[in-house]
């Protein structure tokens, strides 16, 4: 029973949050006489909805590039943690080119990929994982690595193959650090979709966004942003919902300390 009081006065609290932002937001523009160029209240943001603007397809679009891209950085960031964590000579060979790889701006490699992929899903969702996946493969290597070696000598002495040490020991001490990657990576997943939609796209809603400021549609592009936002709370929430399910609680709060 405590333990639903305290879920219910957590959400409690988030929802107060929230509701305090947009009345702020409200009174911010009436009380200030913004124009409505400037910026909507939340009422004629909502409103805008009703626009012609085909939202649910654009929605939808990019929901699939951040899930697409999240999705691919993850798996294969968490198979290079495995084998960097494996193969210490392979992490020192490879783990440098990669960081330098990922100084490169996403930016600068929009206009290479419309050669390369045409405009489209593909190259927006390599963009977000390009973005995203460095956290998880940092923070998996870390948490592979950092076991306790009188445990894995013990499981050695055991003759434990490889594989067992790696799934019964490596993989659930790991958790912990692999969410936390994964939930830094949620926000560089959005960022790299729609940083995709402004370079190479002709769909989406940071595509949208660059079509009704040609119109100073300041509503629209409010929405917009709001979507967008729901879609990253969506992805982030599906993040914590799986941590709650695989990661010990203790082990959580042992991470976050």
């Amino acid at each position: 029973m405590n333990n639903i009081g305290d879920s219910a006065r957590r959400w409690a609290l988030i929802i107060l949050v929230h509701v305090i932002v947009v009345a702020a937001w409200h009174f911010f523009v009436v009380l200030g006489d913004v124009p409505l160029y400037v910026m909507p209240t939340p009422g004629q943001t909502v409103m805008s909805i009703f626009g012609e603007y085909n939202w649910l397809h654009n929605t939808m679009i990019t929901a699939g590039e951040v899930f697409g891209g999240y999705a691919l950085a993850v798996v294969v960031g968490v198979s290079l943690a495995v084998i960097f964590s494996w193969y210490a000579k392979v992490a020192e060979f490879l783990m440098p080119l990669v960081v330098s790889l990922n100084m490169i701006p996403k930016v600068a490699l929009g206009p290479i990929f419309i050669v390369w992929f045409d405009y489209g899903l593909g190259p927006n969702i390599i963009i977000a994982f390009m973005i995203s996946f460095l956290p998880i493969l940092i923070t998996t290597t870390r948490g592979l690595l950092e076991v306790e070696p009188e445990l894995l000598d013990l499981v050695k002495s055991l003759k434990g193959s490889r594989w067992q040490i790696f799934t019964k020991i490596q993989l659930p001490g790991s958790l912990p650090y692999i969410f936390s990657g994964m939930k830094v990576a949620v926000v560089l997943a959005v960022a790299g979709a729609i940083v995709g939609e402004f370079i190479a796209s002709e769909e989406g809603l940071g595509y949208l966004m660059q079509q009704v400021q040609v119109d100073l549609d300041t509503p629209a592009m409010f929405m917009a942003v709001l979507l967008i936002t729901l879609v990253g709370v969506s992805l982030y929430g599906i993040v914590i919902l799986l941590e709650r399910i695989f990661v010990k609680s203790d082990a959580r709060m042992e991470v976050t300390a």
